[in-house]
């Protein structure tokens, strides 16, 4: 275990795009950074290989963590994929998919960790959300539908355990600039981008401003949704 003093992070979804610039940069302003993904995270002090969709997996790696580094501090979840298919070719499979992951993953985490951060009075808790969910999109009825639901979770949770000091938000980002987004993606076009007040897409950096600004940010601010979207949404 480590020194009292090391604040720990557990980010999931680390191994790539918001999630790998949420560790790197919560790593760069003192954190220590445990990363769960799919894949092995770069930006990580220790990465375990994990699917958050299975809450067995999910509880022993939290177990894993806490045995090693000590309690963990802060939660950054941001976990998910992205597909555009329009609702008449969405399978059931795939709908099933799209809120087993960014919904069930989060309810997997978020279920891992509050009870310790409770008992301590202490924690903050940031879920990635999408654009999506507030404004919708034509062709991702799934994916905003999954993101929705965390927005409704994130709300009721952070009502549930306010009391007990700890601190629920979102960040629900607009288009950003990360492999999730082909290079042919509508999203990429310039016809979409003129569309924007700032004319380009969000940087991972950004979003990772955004949910460490959460983190650390005022003790009264809970239940509460940032959406860095280049202004789509206003």
């Amino acid at each position: 275990m480590i020194g009292s003093m090391t604040r720990v992070a557990l980010v999931t979804g680390a191994a790539s795009g918001i999630g790998a610039a949420i560790s790197a940069d919560l790593a760069e302003h003192g954190w220590l950074v445990a990363g769960l993904d799919l894949r092995p995270a770069p930006n990580a002090a220790t990465s375990l290989v994990v699917d958050v969709s299975d809450p067995q997996q999910v509880q022993t790696a939290v177990d894993t963590i806490r045995h090693q580094f000590g309690p963990i501090d802060a939660l950054a979840n941001a976990a998910g994929h992205y597909e555009m298919t329009p609702v008449s070719h969405v399978s059931a499979d795939a709908w099933t998919r799209m809120l087993r992951v960014h919904l069930g993953g989060f309810r997997n985490v978020a279920r891992a960790v509050v009870p310790e951060m409770i008992s301590r009075r202490s924690g903050a808790i940031v879920a990635i959300s999408s654009e999506l969910a507030i404004g919708g999109g034509d062709g991702d009825a799934h994916y905003a539908a999954a993101k929705g639901c965390v927005i409704g979770f994130v709300r009721s949770l952070a009502a549930e355990v306010a009391p007990h000091g700890v601190r629920v938000n979102s960040v629900a980002p607009g288009a950003t600039d990360t492999p999730l987004l082909a290079a042919d993606s509508p999203w990429r076009e310039p016809d979409y981008l003129a569309t924007l007040p700032t004319g380009r897409l969000c940087a991972p950096r950004e979003v990772a401003a955004a949910v460490r600004f959460l983190i650390d940010g005022p003790s009264y601010c809970t239940g509460e949704v940032l959406s860095p979207n280049s202004g789509a949404v206003i």
